[in-house]
């Protein structure tokens, strides 16, 4: 067999592309944060992890700018070697200070982070124990270390009874890391963080959280999911991505200081990667701080979310609960999904389309999240469009 045989016969898109219900790869030509403009027309976005509106705050946008200006557009190597500007470590700072933790460490990308931290900490003979929901950044950095000779176990998702049975099947005496998203990223849903702390002291595993979507959404100022459940100290490793909240490119991880300087002087994935351009890094800053100084934007985020969990749940949609950006629209059928995404958006709003293999078929969504400044009118318009479809389409009464 050719090896881009698989290529050839990959048809699904085309098919899709085809039918006119295509939703992926859709080029923004202008973006206000809640509204953007794609195909040269206004639509409200509903898909979006600009979760604040950051992108394009004046301060954020004069940082990086003034960044470019004194550093110019990239470090032209990685953080080992010429890579380091003092911006790195100012906000790796802050970060640490924001956090609650010792030390932290910036990558490149958010995905980058995780395989920066699993297959550098877990080697031969020790566990990593994941959320069979992880996102795929921390599946690949398992399979990471898996390839590397470290075991490899998954517990079901968010089961704690789960996740003892399987701390318990390992040797007393083996090192374990146990990693989880602090918000799912597919479904909003929160890591039961007070009963896996409680497992991993009982069993002495180290614990790592993934608060990409949870930094700037939940917890004390938005200090993520250790804050929310205040466990900053019981949870070993947190990290996260500036692609969300930080309205930038890049990720970080915090920890004690000597488990940051271990990563940073082993981590291939730092070693070997170009560092985080200056305008990225600046960006990032500027986001801090206006988080920090504005934490009523985190009020306006959830209180935005409610009312749309809310909205959908009245009109009759199948929903996730929780209490988070993130409001994910059940369809439960691949198709389906594709056609209501093609009448939303003709309507003039975006959100994303889950489909199978990403999640179960069962589970096919309109996966929405939203911002802080979102208004009532953009939030107004979002559920009368649902609900004229929903209607139209004998999904909702």
């Amino acid at each position: 067999m050719d090896l881009f045989d698989k290529c050839y016969n990959f048809t699904r898109a085309d098919e899709v592309k085809a039918a006119g219900f295509y939703p992926y790869f859709r080029a923004i030509e202008a973006n206000e944060g809640p509204v953007v403009e794609i195909e040269g027309r206004e639509v409200i976005m509903a898909g979006s992890n600009n979760y604040h509106g950051l992108t394009t705050h004046p301060k954020v946008k004069e940082a990086a700018l003034e960044a470019i200006k004194k550093y110019g557009t990239g470090c032209s190597g990685s953080r080992y070697l010429t890579g380091t500007l003092d911006l790195h470590i100012k906000l790796e700072e802050k970060l640490a200070d924001f956090l609650g933790k010792e030390a932290v460490l910036l990558f490149s990308t958010g995905y980058q982070t995780a395989q920066g931290i699993i297959p550098t900490l877990v080697t031969k003979g020790e566990y990593i124990v994941s959320d069979k929901d992880n996102h795929a950044c921390i599946v690949a950095a398992n399979m990471m270390a898996k390839g590397a000779f470290a075991e490899f176990k998954r517990y079901k998702h968010n089961d704690m009874a789960d996740l003892e049975r399987v701390l318990k099947s390992i040797p007393v005496e083996a090192s374990k890391l146990v990693a989880s998203d602090g918000v799912f990223s597919t479904t909003g849903e929160i890591v039961d963080l007070p009963k896996l702390v409680e497992i991993c002291k009982k069993y002495d595993a180290k614990i790592m959280i993934d608060d990409a979507h949870s930094t700037g959404v939940i917890g004390k100022g938005g200090r993520g999911t250790p804050s929310e459940f205040g466990l900053v100290d019981e949870v070993d490793m947190v990290m996260g991505t500036f692609s969300k909240t930080f309205s930038s490119l890049g990720g970080f991880v915090g920890s004690e200081k000597a488990v940051i300087n271990f990563i940073k002087h082993h981590s291939p994935a730092l070693i070997f990667s170009a560092s985080p351009t200056p305008s990225s890094v600046a960006a990032a800053d500027a986001a801090l701080d206006i988080l920090r100084a504005e934490p009523e934007r985190i009020q306006k985020l959830i209180s935005n979310s409610d009312k749309m969990r809310e909205g959908f749940r009245e009109m009759g949609f199948k929903i996730i609960g929780g209490r988070t950006a993130i409001v994910p629209v059940i369809l439960g059928d691949d198709i389906l999904v594709f056609k209501f995404w093609r009448k939303l958006f003709d309507a003039g709003v975006f959100v994303n389309a889950f489909i199978s293999p990403g999640v179960p078929p069962s589970m096919a969504m309109l996966r929405t999240s939203f911002m802080a400044t979102h208004e009532d009118e953009h939030l107004n318009k979002i559920l009368e469009v649902f609900g004229d479809i929903g209607r139209e389409m004998k999904i909702i009464d």
